[in-house]
């Protein structure tokens, strides 16, 4: 089974203005060391000291996860010089980019979940608690009003987030801690 755990757990205003920070959470499946959405932070070092926690550096992360392409999920990732990127276009290795699979490995399938932005995508990884949903801005937080004040499309949001609360068990939400889906 793979891993999801949070390493940086983060926080927004209702309307999404003032101070913000994206959730970062690792993702491990045998060799991949996973960041998905590295944030914006007051200093790298707090990446640099929580992924040491962990026992890994910088150049152990095999790739960067990007949820969407909003700055507040993805700014430090130039931290990760020798990782590769997945994002909404594919995976990416220095300057060339392969197409992106659904199921990215045994444990771990990757989903377009449109709506908050156009180029969204969720994580669903199988873990021993269960399936967790890595979604970055499709749930902000748990019990985050339902009006996105950023989405892109709201009727496509709609339909991405009733598709994640059906396949999984637990949530990492974009700016909050992990919850469980009510069933």
């Amino acid at each position: 089974m793979a891993e999801a755990k949070i390493l940086i757990q983060g926080f927004t205003g209702d309307s999404g203005e003032g101070e913000t920070c994206s959730t970062i959470t690792l993702v491990r499946d045998q060799n991949l060391i996973m960041v998905v959405d590295p944030g914006v932070l007051a200093s790298q070092r707090l990446l640099i000291e929580v992924l040491k926690q962990e026992g890994l550096t910088v150049d152990d992360v095999t790739h960067v996860f990007i949820t969407h392409s909003h700055l507040d999920h993805y700014r430090n990732i130039g931290m990760f010089a020798t990782a590769k990127t997945v994002e909404h276009f594919g995976i990416w290795d220095k300057g060339y980019c392969d197409d992106r699979p659904e199921q990215f490995t045994k444990n771990i399938k990757i989903i377009e979940t449109p709506g908050h932005s156009y180029d969204a995508l969720s994580l669903l990884v199988e873990t021993d608690l269960g399936t967790i949903a890595v979604v970055g801005d499709v749930f902000w937080r748990e019990n985050y009003p339902d009006n996105d004040p950023y989405a892109s499309d709201p009727e496509q949001l709609s339909a991405s987030r009733k598709k994640i609360l059906e396949l999984a068990d637990y949530i990492i939400p974009g700016h909050g801690p992990m919850y469980k889906v009510k069933k």
